[in-house]
């Protein structure tokens, strides 16, 4: 006998990628738990979660891997990023490093990943708008100049992480006409997905 856990029509793998210390996973924890920790650790190698959540009457389980930012972690992970159909590359807004690194981050994740996963570039901490120093639209001129969407999240207060995970989830709002689930929604055009 089947779980309610088990019963979802698609599987998709969304990877979290980005330096130590910005969020991924408090991210990861608010969307698939609705929660968040203060004195979060720091990952090491890879974790993942799952959740599922309706998109056009079918259910999708998705199972989010929050893969560690450190240095020396980087070979373990590079292997997981494969099958992935969608990447969060995960920026702290107030740390402007972070920023810079992403483009480190996203060279790695194309070198290793699918040619067609869904990126979403994340600014994550925008609570933190006193401290910030990365500016909005720098980011999101980045994030156009290289065909990613781009959302500002905070995990400690819920903003945008709904919206985050489901707009990769589903393909919808990052304007290059990618989607996730076969059929009419998408205009045809299919990411790898794992059904049953």
């Amino acid at each position: 006998m089947r779980g309610k856990d088990d019963e979802y029509d698609y599987l998709f793998k969304v990877v979290l990628i980005g330096d130590s210390g910005v969020g991924k996973s408090n991210l990861l924890s608010r969307f698939t738990r609705n929660e968040f920790n203060l004195e979060s650790k720091s990952t090491i190698g890879v974790e993942f979660a799952t959740r599922s959540i309706q998109v056009d009457n079918k259910t999708v389980k998705a199972q989010i891997w929050d893969t560690a930012g450190q240095e020396r972690y980087r070979a373990i992970t590079s292997a997981y990023y494969r099958g992935a159909v969608g990447a969060l590359l995960v920026y702290d807004i107030a740390k402007y490093l972070t920023y810079e690194n992403a483009e480190r981050w996203l060279k790695e994740l194309q070198d290793h990943a699918d040619a067609n996963i869904v990126i979403m570039l994340v600014g994550n901490k925008s609570d933190l708008r006193h401290l910030r120093a990365v500016p909005t639209d720098e980011a999101r001129s980045f994030a156009e100049k290289n065909g990613l969407s781009f959302l500002e999240t905070s995990a400690l207060d819920s903003t945008n992480v709904e919206t985050a995970f489901h707009n990769i989830l589903t393909g919808k709002g990052d304007g290059f006409g990618h989607c996730v689930l076969p059929g009419p929604c998408c205009g045809g055009i299919l990411l790898p997905w794992v059904g049953r």
